[in-house]
């Protein structure tokens, strides 16, 4: 049960319920409606990170997984590892995000991916030599999307876990992940 009651959205400004209005009706997007005028910044940013990014789906559904494990956000996990498996993500890799960098199934960039992800949430910045390894292999719009995936990720997981919004009941379900 969360700890304050979800909104009535139709109290919430028109120009929330727009968004809204191509989105899955998930609690998230309820309790958002808390925020005020932040939640449409909320939602703009999540949007621009899943639907505009150049990111490969599948490495920032790890990093957003791994950030909602170390958060321990399981409405997170749970949302994000439906989009995983939408994306095409195998089952073998999702349920190993939870064991992190150097797990059987993750090629080198997965595993750095998930290391780099691991060092962001718990030191905040990376080291030279950690950074330049993941920059190796993205160019620079790719690198800024994955940090601000991660950071992004760690403010929704501390949003779902501090209002304890609920998973939905199964016939809401998902393909479009919290964001």
């Amino acid at each position: 049960m969360p700890r304050v009651p979800y909104p009535d959205l139709e109290q919430a400004p028109p120009s929330y319920r727009a968004l809204l209005e191509s989105r899955k009706p998930l609690n998230l997007y309820r309790m958002l409606a808390h925020a005020g005028p932040a939640a449409e910044g909320f939602l703009a940013l999540g949007g621009a990170l899943l639907r505009k990014g150049a990111l490969d789906p599948k490495l920032r559904e790890l990093a957003i997984i791994r950030v909602g494990v170390l958060s321990g956000a399981s409405y997170e996990v749970h949302q994000h590892r439906r989009l995983a498996r939408s994306i095409g993500l195998p089952d073998e890799k999702i349920d190993a995000i939870a064991t992190g960098a150097g797990a059987a199934p993750f090629d080198e960039l997965e595993n750095l991916v998930l290391e780099f992800t691991d060092t962001v949430v718990n030191e905040v910045k990376a080291p030279d030599a950690l950074f330049e390894k993941v920059l190796a292999h993205l160019d620079h719009r790719r690198m800024a999307e994955l940090v601000m995936t991660i950071g992004f990720y760690m403010l929704v997981s501390r949003f779902l876990e501090n209002f304890e919004v609920e998973i939905e009941s199964p016939e809401v379900g998902t393909t479009q992940a919290a964001g």
